[in-house]
C-alpha cells in the first residue's frame, strides 16, 4: 500500500520482516533510528549505502520507535521528508505533509549515465529505464525489438548515476507475457544485473499471473494502462485509448486489479484527462500520467522529447523545455566551419 503514515502501526507491519529501504529522503542517520528502533550506527549503514537491506529492525523498541517518532514529528520540519520501503512484498511509501499537500510525483526517462546524472541531481523524484530506448536510443519504429540484455544494459549506466532517484525499468515485450516463470526470471536479472529498485509491466487482467509472481520475490511492480506501445501492432495506432465506455470500464477495472495484487504505482498513457482524473480517486496507490491530464498524482515524458532532441516527434500532450536538436545542431556546424578553417585548436588549446 502507498502512501501511508510513519506510525506505530506501520512499525508492527515492518517488524521481523527483511526490508529494504529505497529512499530517504530528508533523514538524517539520527532521527531514521528513532523512527525504526535502531542504531544511530545502523541507520547511517542504511542511509550511505542506499538502496539497502536490514533484516528484524524493529524488534525490542517498537514503543520507544513510535514515541521517538512522535517527537520528531513535533519538532522537525518534514515538509518535503519521504521514506520508501518494501517489506516482502509490499511496498511503503512514507511521507508527511507530501501526502497533505498532494505534491506531485515528477518522472522523466533516461538510459545513459550522463544524462541520467544530470536528471538525478536536479531533484526528480523517479527515473524510468524505458523500453522507448528502442526509439530514441536505437531508432526502431516501435519499443518490440528492443531485448531483456539491453535493457540491462541500460539500466546498469543509469543505476550507477543515480545517488537519490528510485529507478524503474520496464520488462521488454517477450519477457513476461503468458508466461509468468519467464516474467519473474526477466525481473530477477534485472534486479540482480542492474541494481534496480523495481519493474514495470503493461497490461492488466491479462499479465496479473506475472505481476503476482514477481512480487512473491519481493519486487516493486508499477503498473502501465491506457495506450501501451508495446501492443501497437493490436491498437494499429498511437491515437487516444479508453475514450468508448467499454475499454474504458475495462481500464478502471484492471487498475484496481493491478492494486489489489500489490502494484505500488501505475502509469496511465494516452487516456481521457477525467477518465485519468476518476482512476486516481478511486485508487490508493500514486498514478502518473502521459497524456493523462492535471487530475493524476504525477507526470512521466522521455527525457529526450521534452529537452527537444527528438524533433520530429510533436503529441499534444508533449512540453518542451529546450530545442537541444537545434542547439546541438548548430553546435556541430560550428565545430565543422572551425576545423575546416583551422581555427580549432588554436595556441591556446594546444601543448
Amino acid at each position: 500500500m502507498m502512501p501511508v503514515e510513519l506510525n506505530g502501526n506501520l512499525l508492527k507491519e515492518l517488524r521481523g520482516r527483511t526490508c529494504r529501504i529505497l529512499s530517504a529522503e530528508g533523514w538524517t542517520q539520527s532521527n531514521l533510528g528513532s523512527a525504526l528502533g535502531v542504531s544511530q550506527v545502523m541507520a547511517g549503514n542504511y542511509l550511505h549505502t542506499l538502496p539497502t537491506r536490514y533484516s528484524e529492525p524493529i524488534e525490542s523498541n517498537l514503543q520507544e520507535a513510535s514515541l521517538s517518532l512522535a517527537e520528531i514529528l513535533k519538532s522537525e520540519d518534514v515538509s518535503k521528508w519521504s521514506l520508501n520501503i518494501t517489506a516482502n512484498d509490499q511496498t511503503f511509501s512514507i511521507h508527511f505533509p507530501l501526502q497533505d499537500n498532494k505534491e506531485k510525483i515528477s518522472m522523466l526517462t533516461s538510459y545513459d549515465f550522463t544524462l541520467a546524472k544530470i536528471v538525478d541531481n536536479a531533484g526528480i523524484d523517479v527515473i524510468l529505464v524505458g523500453d522507448s530506448a528502442s526509439n530514441v536510443m536505437a531508432g526502431h519504429e516501435t519499443t518490440l525489438p528492443i531485448t531483456l540484455d539491453h535493457m540491462i544494459y541500460h539500466a546498469i549506466s543509469v543505476v550507477k548515476a543515480a545517488s537519490r532517484a528510485l529507478v524503474v525499468v520496464d520488462l521488454p515485450f517477450g519477457s513476461y507475457q503468458g508466461d509468468s516463470k519467464k516474467a519473474l526470471r526477466s525481473s530477477i536479472r534485472i534486479m540482480k544485473e542492474s541494481g534496480a529498485h523495481a519493474v514495470k509491466l503493461e497490461g492488466g487482467d491479462e499479465i496479473i499471473y506475472s505481476v503476482q509472481r514477481i512480487l512473491t520475490a519481493g519486487i516493486p511492480v508499477m503498473g502501465h494502462l491506457g495506450l501501451t506501445p508495446q501492443s501497437i501492432y493490436k491498437f494499429g495506432t498511437y491515437t487516444v485509448r479508453a475514450k468508448q465506455e467499454a475499454e474504458a470500464e475495462k481500464l478502471i477495472e484492471d487498475a484496481k486489479l493491478l492494486q489489489e495484487a500489490g502494484c505500488f504505482a501505475i502509469v496511465l498513457e494516452k487516456i481521457p484527462a477525467g477518465l485519468a482524473k476518476k482512476v486516481s480517486n478511486e485508487l490508493e496507490i500514486p498514478i502518473i500520467g502521459i497524456g493523462a491530464g492535471n487530475g493524476v498524482d504525477g507526470q512521466v515524458l522521455v527525457l529526450h522529447d521534452m529537452l527537444g532532441m527528438t524533433h520530429e516527434f510533436n503529441p499534444r500532450f508533449l512540453r518542451r523545455y529546450l530545442n537541444l536538436y537545434e542547439d546541438i545542431n548548430q553546435a556541430v556546424k560550428n565545430y565543422v566551419d572551425d576545423v575546416k578553417n583551422q581555427d580549432f585548436p588554436n595556441e591556446n588549446e594546444e601543448y
